[in-house]
C-alpha cells in the first residue's frame, strides 16, 4: 500500500474537518492530535482543521438558507417553538456552541434556516471551532 494514503497530511486533515462539520458523521480531533504529536508543530494543523471545519459549517448554514427558501418555516410543536425562541433570543451568539458534538451541525442548519447574519455567524463559528482545535493541540503540550 502506498505510504501517502495512510500518512496523516494537511489535505486529509482538511477533508476530515470539513466532513465532520456537515451533517455527515465524522471527527477530526484524533487526526489533528496525531499530526501535532508527530510534527511538534501545531499552528498549521490547527489552522487547516479550523478552516475545513468552518467551511463545512458554513455549507450546512447555506443548506439551511436553501431549505428555508424551499420550505418556509412552520413550527410543528410547542417544543420547536421554544427552541426557535431561544435561538432567536441569542441569535448568532448561539453559534459559539457549533463545535459541540450532536448539536453543533444542526445548530448551523437552523441558523441558516432562521436567516442569522452570515458574517456574524461565520465569525462566531470560527471562534468556537478555533478554540476547540487550540484546546486539542494545547492539551498535547501540557
Amino acid at each position: 500500500m502506498d505510504a501517502a494514503l495512510v500518512e496523516p497530511s494537511l489535505p486529509w486533515l482538511f477533508a476530515s474537518a470539513f466532513i465532520s462539520s456537515t451533517l455527515l458523521p465524522g471527527g477530526s480531533e484524533a487526526l489533528l492530535a496525531l499530526m501535532v504529536l508527530q510534527q511538534e508543530e501545531w499552528i498549521l494543523p490547527v489552522s487547516v482543521a479550523t478552516l475545513g471545519n468552518v467551511l463545512g459549517s458554513m455549507l450546512t448554514f447555506v443548506m439551511g438558507l436553501w431549505l428555508q427558501h424551499r420550505y418556509p418555516l412552520r413550527i410543528l410543536s410547542d417544543k420547536h417553538r421554544r427552541a426557535q425562541q431561544r435561538l432567536e433570543r441569542f441569535g448568532p451568539l448561539s453559534l459559539l456552541l457549533a463545535w459541540l458534538p450532536l448539536i453543533g451541525d444542526p445548530l448551523c442548519l437552523v441558523a441558516g434556516w432562521l436567516r442569522f447574519n452570515w458574517i456574524a455567524s461565520l465569525l462566531l463559528i470560527t471562534l468556537g471551532k478555533g478554540m476547540r482545535y487550540l484546546a486539542v493541540a494545547g492539551l498535547l503540550h501540557i
